[in-house]
């Protein structure tokens, strides 16, 4: 049933703009703030800003975390692609980077100001995951529902 959503994630520079769209960001800290723009540029344009805190949100987390440990500071070109898809009544955040390592949510330290990243995109999303791709990398994803018929 969600086979075109997975093959959108999966190559989704071959979506239409009305139901995909993607944003290559370099191994720069401010990839996040850009990461953050382009989510919610997408969202208002798909008339979907009421997702828009927590996609934002949670597009964030998955850049950050692919910036951290995916992706040294200052690895030339483009190595991160945010990619955001839709199809019917729910769109997909997803990461892709060159790693090839699972993500691994932490136990959570309430004091620490780190490492809670994956709670928060478990929490605000329906759903979450990732896949190794051939070749090298992965790709990070969140679901989510839209609301109303798309």
């Amino acid at each position: 049933m969600l086979e075109p959503l997975w093959q959108g994630v999966l190559a989704p520079e071959e979506l239409a703009e009305s139901n995909g769209a993607t944003c290559e960001l370099p191994a720069a800290l401010e990839s996040v703030r850009q990461a953050r723009h382009f989510t919610r540029a997408t969202l208002q344009r798909w008339d979907l800003g009421i997702l828009r805190d927590s996609i934002e949100l949670v597009a964030s987390e998955l850049v950050t975390n692919a910036l951290r440990y995916a992706v040294p500071v200052g690895t030339p070109g483009t190595p991160v692609r945010l990619s955001l898809v839709r199809w019917t009544s729910r769109v997909v955040c997803a990461v892709r980077d060159p790693s090839v390592t699972a993500p691994i949510a932490k136990d959570p330290d309430y004091v620490a100001e780190t490492g809670r990243g994956l709670h928060l995109v478990d929490s605000f999303s329906e759903n979450w995951g990732w896949h190794p791709l051939s070749g090298a990398g992965k790709v990070v994803w969140a679901l989510f529902l839209a609301p109303g018929p798309h």
